[in-house]
């Protein structure tokens, strides 16, 4: 039988059901945050995680990816992992003897604070808050659904917590996963350049982030606000902190009433 376990940037090493060469060992990194990926299609993976700052924080070992392929742990001569639901329905539900298997394989040698998550649109959504929070974890095991979703006594059993990227569903949990684990490691230590670029940006404080503007100073007879060429910082953060109210209030009222509530206590 193949490896179940897949490790993406610096090589590191897992149980699995086949043997390893022993004089070539893979290590995996002492006290680095890592994603491990429950799947049928580990080949998705790093996917757009392997480019840009989180693939290059990958290659330099300041996180780590795991795949776990959810075949391996498949009922039969197929390896089916999925059954048609209890009490009828349209689609099949994935099996929670195969979960539970691939499950106990992902958590193996976890420490400390350590999540699995299951994405689904019946989750809370995703908020960069909940980014913040998984990225002071140690790690976290991302289960990908497929089908019509996962056993209930699995989601029961681990405690497993259920994140929804929103109001829709897609074919399967492997996209919202990239987009999880791409807000969270951005978040992590000396993966972003400018770690001043965190404290600025969208929701970070609970407002939606201003405009940004660049060279050319005019484009299209458009020109850059006079006040951002200015030179005078209090007026530049003055305006910017306007500009994020007015476009929070006008686009997410949600937000806005929240962040109108905390300014009054």
């Amino acid at each position: 039988m193949a490896a179940p376990t897949k490790s993406h940037g610096r090589k590191s090493i897992s149980a699995t059901l086949q043997p390893r060469d022993l004089m070539a060992p893979k290590q995996r990194l002492a006290n680095v945050w890592m994603a491990r990926i429950i799947t049928l299609f580990p080949d998705a993976f790093p996917g757009i995680l392997g480019e840009s700052l989180t693939g290059k924080a990958l290659k330099d070992g300041k996180w780590q990816l795991e795949t776990v392929d959810l075949r391996q742990f498949g009922e039969g001569k197929h390896r089916n992992v999925d059954d048609t639901p209890s009490g009828g329905g349209a689609g099949m539900v994935m099996r929670a003897d195969v979960l539970g298997r691939a499950i106990d394989h992902a958590q193996r040698g976890t420490r400390g604070n350590w999540p699995i998550i299951y994405m689904s649109p019946r989750g809370r959504p995703l908020t960069q808050q909940i980014a913040q929070t998984l990225s002071k974890a140690d790690g976290v095991t991302v289960l990908c659904g497929r089908f019509e979703g996962i056993d209930e006594r699995v989601i029961e059993h681990y405690g497993i917590e259920e994140i929804s990227l929103g109001d829709f569903v897609l074919t399967g949990g492997e996209l919202p996963a990239q987009a999880m684990i791409d807000a969270t490691v951005r978040l992590l230590p000396d993966v972003l350049g400018n770690a001043e670029s965190i404290v600025d940006e969208s929701f970070s404080n609970g407002l939606l982030e201003h405009p940004q503007y660049t060279r050319p100073a005019e484009w299209m007879g458009r020109e850059i606000p006079e006040v951002l060429t200015s030179g005078d910082h209090g007026k530049v953060a003055k305006w910017r902190r306007e500009q994020s109210e007015k476009i929070t209030q006008a686009r997410r009222p949600d937000l806005w009433e929240t962040y109108a509530a905390s300014r009054k206590d």
